[in-house]
């Protein structure tokens, strides 16, 4: 019995040896190389006045504080959607003029660019940014020559080289400069282009805004009507002379804002030429709108910014772009719905 059982358990080891043999081999299927999926570093820096975030460090350039005038005769402007800040406020009669604040960005010509009153040196000061204006009043004047308020250059004395004339517009509506000249005119004069200057306060969270809706808002200087319309998908406010849309000159990009400011300050004309001495110190009620709310808030001089606040706590504002509206009064002069 156990030579049988030894005789089948070779003849079932045959059966599956010669199986075996007659098999193909399978061969292994090739390993599956997971891509590599290269992920962007995050920026580390923070545009100082726009709260982007950004590869470069731009945080120790001096920004440029740029009188643009708003006289119909002067628009289309060019430059001025590329702004970080932009004051708006009186000069004489009806007709406002801009303080266009740059540092983010450096557009290749920017104006046209007009004559400065002394409240628009207080305002560009605030950022101690370097000041560029063709023409000034006689107080301006005294201001930058005698008193050294700040660093300029003045198309007075530079019209033709660093201040270019427009062929297509008439003066004092025509005089231009680009980013790269206003640098060359004031390293000329020996001004240095880095200083340290205080950052905007900017959101930091996705927290919601709280206000009354503002899809449009309209400010009523007199025969000059400003109007912002909330831009939901870009969720951005574009601004408007009246029904006109506010175009670049050379690009026809709009004037788009995440943030607009409008604040109620004492205005006085002070002299026959009905120019005005404005109050930016003392305070007083403001209107900041966002992401398509008004919220009623304050407005202070913090070193000479003018920033919003709610209970003796400045606001902070969304990332981008900021338009500040200076008007005598809130109270019919200011309508959103």
């Amino acid at each position: 019995m156990k030579k049988v059982s030894q005789a089948i358990m070779m003849i079932t080891i045959c059966f599956f040896v010669i199986s075996g043999c007659g098999k193909e081999e399978v061969a292994p299927e090739p390993e599956t190389e997971v891509p590599t999926v290269e992920i962007e570093p995050e920026p580390q820096n923070i545009q100082p006045l726009t709260g982007v975030k950004t590869d470069e460090d731009i945080s120790t350039l001096r920004p440029f504080a740029v009188i643009i005038n708003n006289d119909p005769a002067a628009r289309p402007q060019s430059g001025l959607y590329m702004a970080d800040v932009v004051y708006e406020l009186l000069v004489e009669g009806s007709i406002t003029r801009f303080v266009a604040v740059y540092h983010s960005q450096q557009p290749e010509r920017i104006g046209p660019v007009r004559s400065a009153r002394e409240y628009h040196i207080d305002l560009s000061n605030g950022y101690n940014a370097l000041f560029v204006a063709h023409g000034w009043s006689p107080e301006a004047k005294r201001l930058l020559e005698e008193e050294r308020k700040a660093e300029f250059i003045n198309g007075m004395y530079l019209d033709g080289t660093i201040f270019q004339r427009s062929s297509d517009r008439k003066a004092p509506h025509n005089s231009y400069v680009s980013f790269a000249s206003m640098k060359q005119g004031l390293e000329d004069k020996g001004y240095g282009l880095e200083g340290e200057f205080e950052p905007l306060p900017f959101i930091e969270s996705d927290e919601s805004i709280e206000g009354t809706v503002a899809t449009t808002v309209a400010v009523n200087y007199g025969s000059n009507n400003v109007t912002f319309r909330y831009n939901e998908g870009e969720q951005s406010y574009d601004r408007y002379n009246g029904s006109t849309p506010t175009l670049d000159k050379e690009t026809e990009a709009p004037v788009s804002v995440e943030n607009v400011f409008i604040l109620e300050t004492r205005h006085e004309v002070i002299d026959k030429q009905g120019r005005r001495d404005i109050d930016l110190t003392s305070g007083g009620k403001g209107l900041l709108i966002q992401q398509g709310v008004a919220k009623e808030v304050e407005w202070v001089n913090d070193n000479g910014r003018l920033l919003p606040a709610e209970n003796g706590q400045i606001l902070p504002f969304l990332p981008g772009q900021t338009w500040i509206n200076i008007v005598p009064s809130l109270q019919g002069d200011v309508v959103f719905e």
